[in-house]
């Protein structure tokens, strides 16, 4: 008997096929978080200056795009059970693109929320579609099926690099008030990052008549109340880091070094976390994960050296997509996939509540307190919580009586 009847020459061809979906389906976080969400700490010293802002008024940017998200969240599993996953991604792909348009054109900060809220919507709904189709495809690679959903969970590592060398280049050859020249050299890359997404991504239509119903939310309940806590922990950090970084006299060729080392350690965690993913249970992957992002989180408080920085880049930036992956995980393991859908949109919806006050609530305690330390102790009380209430989620009983069976 060949190796052939073991390994079908069809079954490589379909699993080439997905990894070049996957590949694609990756670029889709690239805009809509690595660039229309996290780009804005890049922009934010510039553009406080520019507008005279507070600093708890550059937290309800973020706290305005964090809406948006959450009103996606909460729209995106009908949506999807409606048009199909597809179509709800592209739509939410061009969005960002057009909004990403706007943060450079605008100047008014009412018209800049606006345009952020709009960022916000977009990314989400084409975040929470994505990922839907990263679990259908990956589910038909059991053995990889971790990996496979990594590469999408890798995809804002992307947007982060490209973020991270465009903006402080553009800000370097203009001075640091063309903050809307940035955001337009962002909306380009994320124009061309789209065009890939709508070439590389094949999925088959959805039936009409396809299954949807409801997640189990009472047996998510701990996990639901952790992602939460965990977007009011990130967030912050990714919104007032490199004013932090900016305020201790590092210029912007460290910012930038800072920006692409996260960026490359997001990219990174598939193949660090992979095996996390698959083999823990319950909510020990997201406690575990929640963990190490924290201590990347705190590092920066200790010291503000360099070195130390770069490694709370690091650690920050391996881990915290990772605690995301984690709840896709959870879901495909204690929902049908019939049920994905809701299950992914309901744990936006509770990462987008957290994310919306955090940034808001950090910023209020920077303005009060004159600085950014505690703003980022905020946030690593956060991801304490986070870790901790992760410990008291289980697995539903018929997930245990299926890994438990022979």
């Amino acid at each position: 008997m060949s190796q052939t009847d073991f390994f079908p020459e069809r079954d490589h061809s379909a699993f080439k096929a997905d990894l070049l979906t996957l590949a694609a389906l990756a670029l889709v976080p690239a805009i809509g978080l690595g660039i229309a969400r996290f780009s804005y700490a890049l922009l934010l010293p510039s553009m406080r200056v520019g507008l005279g802002w507070s600093y708890a008024d550059a937290g309800w940017m973020t706290s305005v795009n964090a809406a948006g998200y959450l009103i996606a969240a909460l729209l995106s599993a009908r949506a999807i059970g409606f048009v199909g996953a597809n179509r709800v991604m592209r739509v939410g792909v061009a969005a960002c693109v057009i909004a990403l348009i706007m943060m450079g054109v605008l100047r008014h900060t009412e018209l800049l929320n606006v345009s952020w809220f709009l960022a916000g919507f977009g990314g989400a709904s084409a975040f929470v579609a994505g990922g839907v189709i990263a679990a259908q495809v990956s589910q038909r690679h059991p053995a990889r099926a971790s990996f496979l959903l990594g590469i999408f969970y890798a995809g804002p590592g992307l947007g982060i690099v490209l973020s991270g060398l465009g903006v402080p280049w553009v800000l370097g050859q203009w001075g640091a008030m063309a903050w809307s020249a940035a955001w337009l050299v962002l909306a380009a890359i994320a124009a061309v990052l789209a065009l890939g997404v709508m070439r590389g991504v094949r999925v088959k239509p959805q039936r009409r008549d396809q299954e949807y119903t409801s997640a189990p939310l009472g047996s998510m309940g701990w996990m639901l109340v952790g992602y939460s806590f965990f977007g009011a922990g990130y967030i912050t950090y990714m919104t007032f880091m490199i004013a932090w970084i900016q305020a201790h006299g590092e210029n912007a060729a460290f910012q930038s070094l800072f920006w692409v080392v996260l960026g490359l350690a997001v990219a990174l965690f598939p193949w660090l976390w992979a095996g996390v993913l698959k083999n823990q249970r319950h909510g020990r992957a997201f406690a575990l994960l929640n963990g190490v992002t924290l201590v990347g989180a705190v590092l920066p408080l200790i010291s503000n050296a360099w070195p130390v920085l770069l490694a709370s880049a690091a650690i920050f930036g391996c881990a915290f997509f990772g605690v995301v992956a984690s709840t896709t995980a959870f879901v495909r393991r204690n929902c049908g996939a019939a049920a994905w859908a809701s299950g992914i949109g309901a744990m936006t919806v509770a990462f987008s509540v957290g994310q919306t006050l955090g940034p808001t609530l950090s910023g209020w305690l920077n303005d009060l307190t004159g600085g950014l330390s505690v703003g980022l102790l905020t946030s690593a009380v956060f991801l304490t919580a986070a870790a901790l209430v992760g410990l008291l989620q289980t697995d539903s009983r018929a997930t245990n009586a299926i890994s438990a069976s022979p």
